[in-house]
């Protein structure tokens, strides 16, 4: 527990343990139930160490001295039933949520999902709206209350998606497009960050994702649109070049990006990415017209295995 303070920083916020979102707090409740049950046989044992180390000691004459005793039922029955007992539940409440919890399982909602194409760079993150035409670096707004289907990918090395409030983490990885759907259920402004180690400036690979109203997200969409630089082809391999960056926006980006990065090794080689295409998002090329639905068929199969959703 004083680890824990310790570890909360100035802030004295915890983070995973203060969820803003459905999918946040049934984590939050798993991380719970499994506590309490381990604690039901953490705790008596912590308990009988220390009373029996005390009543034990060698010059501690008021106990029976039984040198011969070998063998108790209730002892017996009392230290392997409880664990086998409380192993039981805890296995059928690990079940259950694994399922509940699968990060690819569309959120129950009204709405209609908000789409966003992640892409983890060394040492920062884009992430492209393929339905409104836009991009941002190290920046993410979407609006409250509608679920986020997130499209993850890696053009550099593996690394984790997180925002703690809202959800668990997920890998992105080279040649691979993962699902992870999650939900603000209140404005504000929540911390991600990548949470793998990816070489000299992993730790700055943080972002903002603030979640706002609807009228404030279609507002901000506008004037990315509107006052936002196109990112090129030719942007986005200066962009994926090492190093760290700011917050940027751009107003628009070259059709299919995401499905290009996810698509260049899947000839068994390094093939370099198709640098034809430099239109910008609304175009009809090929790469552009792939179906992400028919990619999560393909690639997404192992996606509950990868995610520590």
């Amino acid at each position: 527990m004083v680890m824990a303070v310790m570890l909360s920083g100035c802030s004295g916020q915890y983070l995973v343990l203060d969820p803003k979102g459905p999918i946040g707090e049934s984590q939050r409740d798993l991380i719970y139930i499994s506590a309490i049950l381990c604690a039901v046989i953490l705790v008596p044992v912590l308990i009988m160490t220390a009373v029996i180390v005390w009543r034990y000691r060698e010059n501690n004459k008021k106990v029976a001295y039984k040198p011969k005793w070998e063998h108790s039922t209730k002892l017996e029955t009392l230290v392997w039933g409880v664990p086998t007992v409380i192993i039981i539940i805890l296995a059928a409440f690990t079940i259950k949520y694994t399922y509940d919890l699968e990060p690819s399982k569309a959120i129950a909602s009204e709405h209609e999902p908000v789409t966003i194409e992640v892409t983890s760079l060394d040492w920062k993150w884009l992430f492209t709206y393929p339905d409104e035409g836009i991009a941002t670096v190290n920046y993410l707004k979407f609006p409250e209350g509608v679920p986020i289907r997130f499209h993850l990918t890696s053009d550099q090395a593996m690394n984790s998606f997180w925002i703690p409030q809202l959800g668990g983490q997920i890998y992105t990885m080279s040649g691979m497009a993962m699902t992870l759907y999650l939900q603000a259920d209140e404005a504000g402004e929540y911390y991600g960050s990548g949470a793998n180690f990816t070489g000299e400036d992993f730790s700055k690979m943080t972002f903002k994702a603030d979640a706002v109203s609807n009228e404030d997200y279609n507002a901000w969409v506008q004037q990315v649109k509107s006052s936002s630089p196109e990112l090129t082809m030719d942007g986005y391999h200066k962009l994926a070049e090492k190093g760290t960056s700011d917050e940027q926006s751009f107003s628009s980006f070259p059709k299919g990006l995401f499905q290009q990065i996810v698509m260049q090794y899947m000839n068994g080689s390094d093939m370099p990415m198709h640098h034809g295409n430099s239109e910008s998002a609304g175009s009809d090329k090929d790469m552009g017209d792939m179906d992400m639905d028919g990619m999560d068929k393909d690639m997404d199969m192992g996606s509950s295995e990868h995610a520590n959703h």
